[in-house]
């Protein structure tokens, strides 16, 4: 294990020295061929006939090899295999919820195994929390930072919400697994690191202007990994070994971050409030989804350019906030650690991801009107919201 993830356990250590009742993330390995200790480690923890949870591409990519792992080991256990919508895509949404929760027999299952990205993991770490069972994390992609968050987003009946759930107990990333996962995959990881700077900067603007929570500690940790992802662009979008690594690890560190912290704050703001304006309009209209790194990263560098021209230049997408005056000079110097537009562009393409809104296929009627409406999906006080209350203070 890597220092860094050596010291992100200690965190959580901590943690629970903190709050004695929290249970989540017992152990975490970033190595090559991890995923062979899975077996040993649910016979240590007396967690008898999981359900491993995945779709027709994980169980591909490490499933299969975990289903045979298992009964080497002696140890029972199912698969549900989460089916695809219509389109073709595993959505956290209603019928896949009812799919899992069918499968999951309160005295016949002991665990479950989440084998797969971010979808699967909210599918099923919401169903953990609401049947009382633990559930253990494998990933096959470094491309989202929610593999060891305590909150599932999910759709319900076309609208995204965000919902308790439960923290793995432990998660075990096999370099081996994660090094062939596709490069869109790898790409929409960075981009979710990405976010980070305009997540950052709107979780300082709501603490100063509307009192939400803040705490310095949990913002450095996501900085630091955000900082590092950066650095290594070029091997992340090149996939070596130690690009998908430093990935990775940032990830698991961001994911860690919300923990700490109890809410998402650290990790998402409006760049992600973009992301799932455009999937559920992608729902409605009955298109194919988009990578939702991929969404957040082209959201970011969207959202930099909008808040670089407010404090900036003056410009605003309707009239000058109220109040905005005794905040422009903070936003500013905040801003300072915020890329351009052009630079994030940059590095999105370093990453081997889309690097505008064209590339990524999202069109300017939905841009414009997820600039208007997305700032309402989160009761959180963002500078997107800040910019739009503008707009209703204008027309009074």
């Amino acid at each position: 294990m890597t220092e860094s993830l050596n010291y992100a356990k200690r965190l959580m250590s901590q943690m629970k020295e903190v709050q004695p009742t929290f249970r989540g993330l017992d152990d975490m390995a970033l190595e090559r061929g991890v995923i062979l200790d899975v077996p040993l480690y649910l016979i240590r923890q007396g967690l008898q006939s999981p359900v491993l949870v995945a779709d027709t591409n994980t169980y591909e990519a490490a499933g299969q090899t975990l289903m045979n792992c298992l009964e080497a080991a002696g140890v029972n256990s199912r698969l549900c295999l989460i089916k695809p919508d219509e389109q073709g895509d595993v959505v956290a949404d209603e019928r896949s919820l009812m799919q899992l929760l069918i499968e999951v027999e309160p005295e016949r299952t002991g665990c479950l195994i989440a084998v797969g990205s971010g979808t699967i993991h909210d599918i099923t770490r919401f169903v953990a929390h609401r049947t009382g069972k633990p559930f253990i994390s494998v990933p096959t992609a470094p491309s989202v930072d929610g593999f060891t968050s305590a909150g599932a987003p999910i759709v319900v009946r076309g609208i995204k919400q965000t919902f308790a759930a439960t923290a793995p107990l432990a998660i075990f990333a096999d370099l081996d697994i994660l090094v062939k996962a596709p490069q869109p995959l790898v790409a929409a990881g960075f981009g979710d690191m990405l976010g980070k700077y305009t997540s950052l900067l709107d979780w300082k603007f709501s603490s100063t202007t509307a009192g939400e929570p803040y705490d310095e500690g949990v913002a450095a940790i996501t900085e630091q990994a955000l900082e590092v992802c950066v650095k290594h662009v070029q091997a992340i979008g090149d996939r070596t070994e130690e690009g998908i690594r430093i990935l990775m690890t940032a990830l698991i560190e961001s994911g860690i971050a919300m923990l700490l912290f109890g809410q998402s704050h650290p990790a998402s703001g409006a760049e992600h409030h973009l992301s799932h304006y455009w999937e559920m309009a992608y729902l409605r209209l009955g298109k194919r989804a988009l990578l939702h790194g991929a969404k957040v990263g082209v959201a970011c560098s969207e959202i930099s350019s909008l808040y670089h021209d407010a404090a900036d230049h003056g410009v605003y997408p309707y009239a000058e906030p109220t109040d905005w005056e005794q905040y422009r000079t903070s936003v500013q110097e905040w801003l300072r650690k915020v890329p351009a537009k052009e630079e994030l562009a940059i590095l999105l393409q370093q990453a081997g991801g889309p690097s505008s809104l064209q590339k990524l296929g999202i069109d300017e009627e939905l841009f414009h009107q997820s600039l208007k409406e997305a700032h309402a999906l989160r009761d959180r006080h963002t500078i997107l919201r800040a910019l739009n209350e503008a707009k209703v203070g204008a027309s009074r």
